[in-house]
């Protein structure tokens, strides 16, 4: 009978040895958040994952939230900049409430397209200055995630400047950034959560809504209305940023493997992400839905029209004016 307990107890030490062993090896818990599913910010989650529990010989273990799972994107933001989680992307709007250097990524006519913007966010200088962007708040930029070129949707095709006048567009947030230069080309803004904009357009409250093409067509837009505009020169950008205090706890060894291999992984928002793009588009063209962009002279008629107010809106605070000149310079080295 002492035999057999004596047995038990050993087993149980060595189970309990087996079961703590892992649990000491993982040190550190990573949580990443993001609002959409099998996206390229997903991939790019997957990538970083992948790496840094290789590299770190599972000291660091990453858990990946998707669809919002750890809350709305206020919520999110807020828990990056406390540290109740590690990272998470959001639209580049929720941000700029933390930080208002954030609003250059919103500024129509800075960014050609995806590729455009994805080399002028890696120039080594620009990266440098995005780097400072949220200190004192606590955050840091992992990825400046542009994520998709600006798409209009719309009942009534876009084709050219006059076709905004007058329509009810749904803007992807309330900042004046994403609001006044479609003022500008007479369109009335209209500021609704993404989930309430397909009501609106389906009983045509609204006569339009402004969002990356993912969005539109995995909640299947095509079939309340056809024709998606390009607008000209303006990229929707998803920032991932993390908690400053948590990378600087997992002591030198360990931070740099997660600035490592966050930057290696962001390669996806090239290539992988174009591609992706154009995955959705064809989708969108097989559901009987129509991808309309401008013609040069209209889209520079676009572009001119809303520049000064972007100009003029970004001139406000000091450092957010020498954020958008830097990347205004950047925008013409790269094109």
């Amino acid at each position: 009978m002492h035999l057999h307990i004596g047995r038990l107890a050993a087993l149980a030490t060595l189970a309990l040895a087996g079961w703590a062993a892992p649990a000491g090896a993982q040190q550190f818990t990573m949580k990443l958040s993001l609002p959409t599913i099998n996206d390229v910010v997903h991939e790019y989650y997957k990538t970083m994952k992948a790496a840094i529990e290789s590299r770190s010989n599972g000291k660091i273990k990453i858990d990946i939230y998707p669809a919002n799972q750890l809350g709305q994107l206020p919520a999110v933001v807020e828990g990056v900049a406390l540290g109740t989680i590690e990272a998470g992307s959001a639209a580049n709007g929720f941000w700029v409430s933390l930080e208002p250097r954030f609003a250059v990524l919103d500024a129509p006519g800075l960014f050609d397209s995806v590729m455009h913007g994805y080399k002028m966010l890696n120039d080594p200088g620009i990266r440098a200055r995005i780097a400072t962007w949220g200190a004192d708040k606590g955050v840091e930029v992992l990825a400046p995630g542009i994520y998709s070129p600006l798409m209009l949707l719309s009942h009534k095709a876009v084709r050219t400047v006059a076709d905004f006048q007058g329509q009810k567009i749904r803007t992807q947030g309330g900042a004046p950034i994403q609001v006044e230069p479609l003022k500008k080309v007479g369109v009335i803004p209209v500021s609704l959560p993404l989930g309430e904009a397909l009501p609106a357009m389906q009983n045509r409250t609204i006569d339009g809504m402004v969002a990356a093409a993912s969005p539109f067509v995995a909640f299947k837009y095509y079939d309340i209305a056809k024709p998606m505009t390009y607008l000209p020169s303006s990229m929707f950008a998803a920032p991932i940023l993390v908690n400053r205090a948590w990378l600087k706890s997992l002591g030198p060894e360990l931070e740099a493997i997660v600035r490592e291999e966050s930057r290696k992984a962001e390669v996806l928002f090239s290539d992988w992400n174009i591609a992706d793009i154009k995955r959705a588009e064809e989708v969108w063209r097989k559901n009987g839905g129509e991808i309309i962009t401008m013609s040069d002279a209209e889209a520079k008629k676009y572009v001119d029209l809303v520049t000064p107010v972007t100009a003029q809106l970004l001139s406000v605070n000091p450092k957010v004016k020498d954020d958008y000149e830097a990347l205004l310079a950047a925008a013409k080295k790269y094109r």
